[in-house]
C-alpha cells in the first residue's frame, strides 16, 4: 500500500498558483540577551509598534550604515607656532608663576567695571 493514498502524505497540485506572499516574509529564531529582548520589547510597547517592526528597522538601519560611503576623517588643521625657542618655564619658580597668574586675574576681575 503506498503512503499516498492511505493519506499521510499531502497531494501536491503542482497547477495551483503560487501564493503572492510566498517568498516576502521569513521566520526565523535568534538568541538575544535577556536585557536586550526586555527592552526592545518595552520600546515597541512604548512605541506602539510590534518586536518584529523595531527588529526589522534596526535591521535596515545597519544595512543602511554598512552600505553608506565612509565619513572622511577628522583632520585637525595644522596649528603649529613657527618661533625661534620654546619657552619653558623653570620648575623651581612654578609657584611663583602661579601667584602672579592669580594676581593678574584678581587685579583684572577687580578692575573691570561690572555690568
Amino acid at each position: 500500500m503506498a503512503m499516498e493514498s492511505c493519506g499521510l502524505w499531502p497531494r501536491l497540485n503542482y497547477n495551483k498558483p503560487i501564493s503572492i506572499d510566498m517568498g516576502t516574509h521569513m521566520k526565523t529564531t535568534i538568541d538575544v540577551s535577556d536585557a536586550l529582548f526586555n527592552a526592545a520589547k518595552e520600546f515597541a510597547q512604548r512605541s506602539q509598534t510590534t518586536l518584529r517592526a523595531v527588529v526589522e528597522d534596526g535591521l535596515r538601519r545597519v544595512l543602511a550604515d554598512a552600505h553608506s560611503p565612509a565619513r572622511p576623517a577628522f583632520k585637525l588643521k595644522d596649528a603649529r607656532v613657527r618661533g625661534k625657542a620654546m619657552l619653558v618655564a623653570d620648575p623651581r619658580r612654578w609657584q611663583q608663576l602661579e601667584e602672579e597668574h592669580v594676581n593678574e586675574r584678581v587685579v583684572a576681575r577687580v578692575a573691570k567695571p561690572r555690568a
